[in-house]
């Protein structure tokens, strides 16, 4: 029986020494494996690294871009604005990048600006978002709501003829008419989103102009038997009379003194206006018998509106304007931009001979 056990336990044993052996040897085997296949791995996870880089993370370089995707735009032209915009790899990237984030151009209808720097990743990321970036659009110095419209539209989605009907839409509620429209304005630097509808564009800007309304500036006007849209056309006869910001509410105050004795109020630049030229350096006798309720020669008190969009300064040179007795003001002869003033009638007509000889003698007609 012993013997028996012994034997058995003694193949036990070899089988056992012989198990252990193949286990080395597989060990063995893997290691060689890895230690070839590791550099292998390292190498692809390298170059899906580089790859990686390469769609993500390579900088925009040169000036800032814009990318802008049209309302209703499909896949494809989505695509084409993107690659127009941003040519070569760097737009194909960004292409890449928002068909595996599955964008949708409804979404993406808007503007972006491509800084410098900005890496495709983070630009695709905005597009496929909608994360558009806002728009500045800065008007000065326009007489027309249409020249207003002009630049708007010039920087945004719709055109200036949408502008203007909104303008009428949502304006006329408000008590503005065709005439007094530019009165519900204030030139300055407003930030929109191009995509921006025409009715948010014009809510936006009213909403403007009645914050700068406040109490303070109607009561104001309401000091001058004014209502804020009378202030403004008297401001923008200010603004056309004179260049100089300075001289400005003391040429509002003369108007006001006019108003406040039922004078006529004589403003040239209400004739070029009912002419439709604001180029004419001479007003003729001819001139001032002009046909239209915007010529204050010919019509007693205010116009129907202003004759421009005036500004934020020259409304408040009006409201501020420092007493005087002035009734009466005619350009400089040494044609500095500044006016001579007077009280009286045989003081302004001096003023207004030495005027008259001097474009004579620069053969001005």
């Amino acid at each position: 029986m012993f013997l028996i056990f012994f034997n058995k336990s003694g193949r036990l044993h070899s089988m056992a020494k012989k198990k252990s052996k193949k286990k080395n040897a597989e060990k063995t085997s893997l290691t060689r494996r890895l230690l070839i296949i590791g550099p292998i791995i390292l190498l692809l996870l390298a170059v899906m690294a580089i790859a990686v880089r390469t769609y993500l993370l390579i900088p925009h370089e040169g000036d800032a871009a814009w990318v802008r995707i049209p309302g209703g735009a499909s896949e494809a032209s989505m695509c084409d604005s993107i690659r127009l915009r941003l040519p070569g790899s760097e737009g194909q990237r960004i292409v890449a990048l928002l068909a595996l984030l599955g964008a949708n151009p409804a979404v993406s209808h808007g503007a972006y600006r491509i800084e410098p720097g900005q890496t495709a990743w983070t630009s695709a990321r905005k597009i496929a978002r909608g994360l558009q970036s806002p728009v500045r659009v800065t008007w000065n110095n326009v007489r027309t709501l249409e020249s207003m419209a002009d630049a708007i539209s010039k920087k945004l989605e719709f055109d200036s003829r949408n502008f203007l009907l909104a303008c009428e839409k949502e304006l006329e509620p408000e008590g503005f008419g065709p005439a007094s429209l530019p009165a519900a304005f204030l030139p300055d630097s407003y930030e929109f989103y191009w995509s921006a509808s025409p009715t948010e564009v014009v809510r936006k800007l009213y909403a403007y102009r009645t914050r700068f309304w406040n109490r303070q500036r109607l009561d104001k006007a309401e000091a001058l038997n004014l209502t804020p849209a009378e202030v403004a056309t008297v401001a923008s006869i200010v603004e056309e009379e004179t260049s100089k910001a300075d001289e400005r509410p003391v040429v509002a105050r003369l108007y006001l003194n006019r108003i406040e004795k039922n004078m006529p109020l004589q403003a040239d630049p209400t004739v070029k206006f009912a002419i439709g030229d604001f180029s004419i350096r001479r007003i003729t006798h001819e001139m001032l018998r002009t046909q239209s309720p915007y010529n204050t020669y010919v019509n007693p008190g205010l116009p129907p509106g202003p004759i421009r969009i005036a500004s934020k300064e020259s409304i408040d040179a009006v409201l501020d304007a420092p007493q005087h007795n002035y009734l009466y003001m005619c350009a400089k002869e040494d044609f500095s931009g500044y006016h001579n003033f007077a009280v009286d009638y045989p003081t302004h007509m001096a003023n207004a001979r030495r005027y008259q000889n001097e474009l004579n003698r620069r053969n001005i007609k």
